[in-house]
């Protein structure tokens, strides 16, 4: 299994000089005690798949579906809307990505199992009421849950390619999870790993499924995906980034926040984050205008709220597949609900230096005309909203 020795040693050189932070000593003994522990336990088990499973020689990923775009864009009520059709697609529960191993995941569902079946599901019971404490307070931003769907990236965090360590500690500075297109040595190893983890989970849900995977980290792998995966089909979500951007940066700040650093800490993080806003917006559409081959849809959020099932229909069309009578159906029956969906998580352009409105109207200034968006620079009378 692969591990990323380069990352791992800047964040522990990083965390080693926070002389003053009062968590240093808990997560140097994360960094030095426990992370090591952890990957190798699941390189053990890693390994071992190829012996207990061994289809997993053979097992291939067709046609693999990306759902990516800026973060708060709708690439969760997309991804969640298209899970929805029947067995068609694979993707990975959020406890799911905390074992990588096709070997662990069998047995934790055998533990299930046997927690259900013949215990009465007293196992079950108590991770209901954990799920509830972790994720609860939450939720009013982003709905989370062991037994959810989400962003599978997160299932290479046993080798060390997480996004986990920028939103507990702010280092963007020191490691990059984004740029990936523009690191040759980095993008091989991450997504023959990451292809590695795919195959196993496909293997576990049948093996014949496609792939659908939203993550909006991934909007700079773009022209990585389109390399390790030929016949791959990419959905980029666009939405005004008036409501998006400061809601991500919200959302991240909240994480820091919770963890007691200071603005002063998180400023230059904070800086970089807001750059790779605007290239969530700019880098996908970059690549997949040079690659015209690549089955793709760029998707206005407001249309997926407004008219979710005609947009599902126009994407499949355009990615050359068919909508079932039984999910045109579940599309039918729940158009009005995804008509309604929002979320009464708020935000503020002011609260953030160096943003403003006029800024984002200006990095983004062709998307704003190509969609259509008000400008409030030119109409003070718009005001923000919430974002989902």
């Amino acid at each position: 299994m692969y591990f990323d020795f380069d990352y791992y040693y800047k964040v522990l050189k990083h965390v080693w000089g926070l002389k003053g932070w009062p968590h240093r000593r808990k997560t140097l003994f994360k960094l030095l005690v426990l992370v090591p522990l952890e990957s190798s336990f699941h390189a053990a088990f890693f390994l071992l798949d190829y012996v207990f499973f061994p289809k997993l020689w053979l097992q291939k990923i067709s046609q693999p579906i990306f759902i990516i775009g800026h973060a708060r864009s709708g690439t969760t009520l997309m991804h969640r809307l298209m899970s929805a059709d029947g067995d068609k697609f694979n993707d990975f529960l959020y406890w799911e990505m905390f074992f990588p191993s096709l070997t662990e995941k069998k047995l934790i569902r055998l533990m299930g199992w046997i927690d259900q079946k013949i215990l009465g599901g007293p196992i079950k019971r108590r991770l209901v009421k954990l799920d509830d404490h972790l994720f609860g307070p939450y939720r009013h931003m982003h709905y989370m849950s062991f037994w959810n769907a989400e962003e599978d990236q997160f299932s290479m965090r046993a080798a060390f390619v997480t996004q986990q360590w920028s939103t507990d500690i702010p280092l963007m500075e020191v490691i990059d999870m984004f740029h990936v297109d523009n690191m040759p040595n980095k993008k091989k190893r991450w997504l023959n790993h990451y292809k590695e983890i795919v195959k196993r989970q496909l293997l576990l849900n049948g093996g014949q499924a496609i792939h659908l995977s939203k993550n909006p980290v991934m909007c700079g792998w773009t022209e990585s995906l389109i390399e390790a995966f030929p016949d791959v089909k990419i959905i980029v979500m666009i939405r005004n980034p008036l409501e998006c951007i400061p809601s991500l940066l919200k959302l991240v700040e909240v994480s820091w926040q919770g963890k007691n650093w200071q603005k002063k800490d998180y400023a230059r993080s904070l800086e970089l984050l807001t750059q790779t806003c605007y290239e969530s917006f700019t880098h996908p559409k970059a690549v997949l205008e040079k690659h015209p081959q690549v089955p793709h849809m760029l998707v206005d959020y407001r249309q997926l709220i407004t008219e979710p099932r005609q947009t599902i229909h126009a994407l499949y069309e355009n990615l050359g597949m068919k909508v079932s009578e039984q999910y045109d159906q579940y599309l039918m029956d729940h158009e009005q609900k995804e008509k309604s969906h929002k979320t009464h998580f708020r935000y503020s352009i002011d609260e953030y230096d160096g943003l403003s409105v006029e800024k984002i109207e200006q990095q983004l200034d062709d998307f704003f005309t190509q969609y259509n968006w008000e400008r409030p620079s030119e109409n003070p009378n718009i005001v923000g909203g919430s974002a989902n």
